[in-house]
Parts: C-alpha cells; structure tokens; sequence
C-alpha cells in the first residue's frame, strides 16, 4: 500500500509530505484547489510521461516519492526535458518503473469510465476474474512460435515467388557458363598455343637455323669448339668447353624435338581461335576480370539453380510447421476460451447484484462470447457486456444504453469485482461518482468500503455522503504567499470532517443545520 508522498516543485505544489493510512480514505476540495495536480505527482512516479512544464515556475527540478511496503519509488523531472526513475535509491528505466507500478496501485481516473465500452478493457476484466494467467501464457507462448512460423513461410513464399520470377533468367546464364566446360588457366594456355600455331612456319625456321648453327655439320658453334686443344696451356678452360659442347649438342638435340613438334595444323588454329573468343565473349557478357571469377560465378548460379530446385520441400517444410503450430495454438486456445465462459455467470451476477445496491433495479447483464475470425494476440475470443437498466429493454453495449451515472456505478462494480480477485495493493478512485448523488453515492461509498477491507481505497470525491464513509479523510486545499498561491493537503480531525462536510453540503460558511446534517453523516457512519 502506499505509505507516504512526497512531492517538490510540482506545478503549484513547492513542498508537500502527507502519511496515508491503511482502509477507505477520501480525499475532498473545491475544485481547482489542487487534487488532480497531486494526482497527476503520484501519476508521474508510477511512470507517466514526463513534462518539464510541471516544474514548477522558476525552479530547475522537481521530486516525487512515493513510499509502498514493498519500497520507495522517486521520479525526478528536470528543467531540460530529462527525468530520472529510482527504485530504493537505484536507478530504473522508465519501462521498469510502469511493470512495477502496475503491481502496486491503479488509478481510476476521471476518464477511466469510457474503458468499460473498450473490448480489450471486457477482455482483461474476464481474464482476471478467470485468473488464467497459466493459460495466457501458454497461449502466448504458442502464438508467438505460430506467427514466426507463418512469418517463414511467407517469407520463403516471397522468395520464391521472386526466384521463379528470375528463374530462366538464372537458367540461361548457367548453362552459358556450364556448357562452357571452363577450366582455371585454359585462356592462358590457348593463347600460347595459338601463338605456336598461327607462327609454325616462323618457329621452323628459326628452329632450323638455330640447329644448322649450334650442331650442323660446317661452321657450327660444337665443330668449332672441337678443334679447341688447351689441355695444357689452360686446362680449367678446356674443361669449360668440352662442358660447353655437351650443352650445345643437349640444345640442339632439344630444338630438334621441338621442330618436330611444331605441325602446320590449320584446323586446331581455328578450333583455338574460335574457343578463345568464346571464352572472351563470356568474360565481357558477365563483365569478369578472368575464368577465376567466371568460374565462381557459375557456381554461385549452380546453387541458385539448386534453391530454385528445393524451394517446394522447404515450403512443403515451412506449411507443415504452420500447421503443426497451429494445432498447439488451437488447443492453447480452447482452454482459454474454456476458463473465460467458465466465469461469465459469475460476472454477471456479481455485477447485477451489485448494481441492484446502486439503485439500477432492473438491472441485466450479458457476457456473450464470440469466436475471432483468427488467431489475436489474446486468443479466439471477443466478449462485450451487454447492458440494461430497465424492464423490456433489450441488451446492447454499454455505450449505446447506460446513462453517464449508469457507466460510473457499472465501472465501480467491475472494479470492486476485479479488486476481489486480484492482489492490488491499492486503488485510487478519481470522481468515480459522477452523475450520483444521494442514497446512491452512499450506496457506493459502502462498496468502496467493503474493497478496503483487503486493500488500501482512496477516493477523490465532491460528494458528502462519500466523505462521510471514509475512515480517513484528507482535504487538498490552496492558499496564498508572498510569491505565489500554493496547493497543500492535510488530514482532518473529528470536527475538521464535520466543518469540511457541512461545506460540500451547503457551501461555504455552512448553517447550523448544515453542520447537524455533516455530524448525523459521519455518526451513522
């Protein structure tokens, strides 16, 4: 429960510390005096967002507190724009500090009643009077694992889509470059070999010379050195030309095999012709530096061609795990819907009780449960309360039927319903009596009272029957500096309460009548 607030340089508020107690509090003031500003204090530390416009005029930050049982939360707002969040002193993001708050208290604000014709806001009542928490998870869970399935079939559906769309395209230059039989050096090796070929006659010749002077039998280079005798005039020159005849005769032995060699064949010199421009017509239609990178692209469209070939398994694979995710997911389903109707005759006969007490007689509610046309986030089921207020009248949505009195007493009964069931240590109710008044508001009051036998109520009220009910009464007030006007709040004593009440009876300056009345208010009380 909230113990204590603490609130700095926060619109009209320079200081304010008030202790709030355990049970049913009220909190009462004239309007304008400052009861949604210190509302709008508590709604910034639980996490609401930030505006450097509330600091108040002149100062360069501002400080809310709050004290729970379970800790001290404080947000703090600066004049930049900036704000920082702490949990017992260490620092927090601002998602941090929601998931927390929402653990600790809820804020019924003026505008909360319009919820009650939202169907998420139908659902979650049903959800936590069903308190299927195991089941939303579950489902969850399975829904979660059922959308990034359908995501990857959809996704291979796309990509297939797109390559079939490329397919012959991808086909064609495939097989321009597998036909092709490409093979790393081949250019190289063909450009020589057309060299030899287109040049067999200018080779032969030169070879032919080449032989006829290093080994023929008049004037060659070996006849000569033979005739060379140093054997003791220069032995070591000697033996460098008798090395230097047995490596001229190996020359021209290996000239001799090469001219051998050498064919006039007109027809490989075309053949080479022909395949070295069709290597270099594939290297200019692919835009490749060499057979390096036109081999690597042909296997790169060697493995597109392959996806293309096992896209039907992978997407027979993708539908099969759809389908099989589906069927958890239908079965996590069921069971959510199953704990959801289980609770429906309860609701409504909670809620039409409690509306009998908050003088709507007549009052009927209905629960219809309608399947989704698919899979949402919080399952296959959509409800709506359906209303009524009076004999004969048929049951529609609450928006179309409930007067603005109507909506507040049905709004308070979702929430007295919702607080039985679930853990919330405290409540707030801002003005959730609009449009009552008399037994009605006291009507309410009871209810109110009755919650805060388990958890802590606060309700911020124009109403004396209301305020007379609390067993703690606060009083939010303004009043007048040097410098500026102020908002403050105290708790009230005995005969505080009664002048504070006579006032909301009669105004200010109450009769003595008006006094009777506030303590004849608070002693049946």
């Amino acid at each position: 429960m909230l113990r204590h607030l603490h609130i700095q340089n926060y619109a009209l508020i320079s200081h304010l510390d008030i202790d709030f107690e355990s049970g049913f509090s009220v909190m009462t003031g004239e309007t304008g005096a400052g009861k949604s500003i210190i509302l709008g204090a508590l709604a910034l530390v639980l996490g609401a967002r930030a505006d450097s416009k509330a600091i108040t005029d002149g100062e360069d930050k501002c400080i809310i507190e709050a004290e729970f049982d379970e800790g001290i939360i404080r947000r703090e707002l600066y004049s930049n724009g900036k704000s920082r969040s702490f949990v017992d002193d260490s620092v927090v993001t601002l998602q941090e500090l929601k998931a927390l708050a929402t653990r600790l208290i809820d804020i019924h604000s003026q505008h909360a009643n319009l919820l009650i014709e939202n169907a998420d806001f139908q659902l979650e009542v049903v959800d936590a009077i069903a308190q299927n928490e195991a089941q939303l998870n579950a489902y969850s869970t399975h829904y979660e694992a059922y959308v990034a399935a359908v995501e990857q079939l959809h996704q291979l559906q796309q990509l297939t889509k797109k390559s079939q769309q490329d397919a012959d395209y991808i086909q064609y230059r495939y097989n321009l470059l597998n036909e092709a039989q490409l093979q790393e050096g081949e250019l190289e090796e063909l450009e020589q070999e057309q060299y030899r070929l287109s040049h067999a006659e200018e080779i032969q010749t030169a070879l032919a010379v080449a032989i006829e002077a290093l080994s023929g039998e008049q004037g060659s280079a070996v006849e000569a050195l033979r005739t060379c005798h140093l054997d003791d005039a220069a032995p070591e020159l000697q033996e460098r030309i008798e090395s230097a005849c047995i490596e001229i005769r190996d020359i021209a032995q290996e000239a001799e095999h090469a001219l051998n060699r050498i064919e006039m064949d007109q027809q490989r010199l075309e053949w080479v012709e022909e395949r070295i421009g069709q290597l270099e017509e594939l290297l200019r239609k692919f835009s490749a530096a060499d057979l390096t990178e036109l081999i690597a692209m042909r296997d790169e469209l060697a493995q597109q061609v392959n996806r293309l070939d096992s896209f039907d398994f992978d997407i027979a694979q993708a539908q099969k795990a759809v389908e099989q995710q589906k069927s958890v997911l239908t079965q996590a389903a069921a069971a959510l819907t199953k704990s959801r109707k289980a609770v429906l005759p309860k609701i409504c006969e909670t809620l039409m009780n409690d509306l009998k007490r908050l003088g709507v007689a007549h009052a009927k509610v209905e629960i219809p449960v309608r399947p989704t046309e698919d899979f949402t986030p919080k399952g296959c089921d959509e409800v709506q309360i359906l209303f009524a207020a009076n004999l004969n009248q048929s049951l529609r949505a609450v928006s179309e039927v409930a007067s603005g009195g109507e909506i507040s007493r049905l709004m308070l009964c979702v929430k007295a319903l919702i607080a039985s069931t679930k853990g919330l240590p405290t409540i707030i109710f801002d003005e959730i009596d609009t449009g009552v008044s008399g037994d009605i508001a006291t009507q309410m009051a009871s209810i109110m009272r009755e919650m805060a036998a388990h958890r802590q109520i606060i309700a911020i009220t124009h109403l004396p029957q209301i305020a007379a009910l609390g067993q703690h009464h606060y009083k939010v007030y303004k009043a007048d500096t040097d410098k500026r006007t102020e908002t403050h709040i105290c708790r009230l004593k005995q005969e505080e309460r009664i002048t504070e009440i006579a006032t909301m009876l009669s105004g200010n300056n109450p009769s003595q009548e008006a006094i009777a009345n506030a303590k004849q208010l608070l002693c049946y009380h």
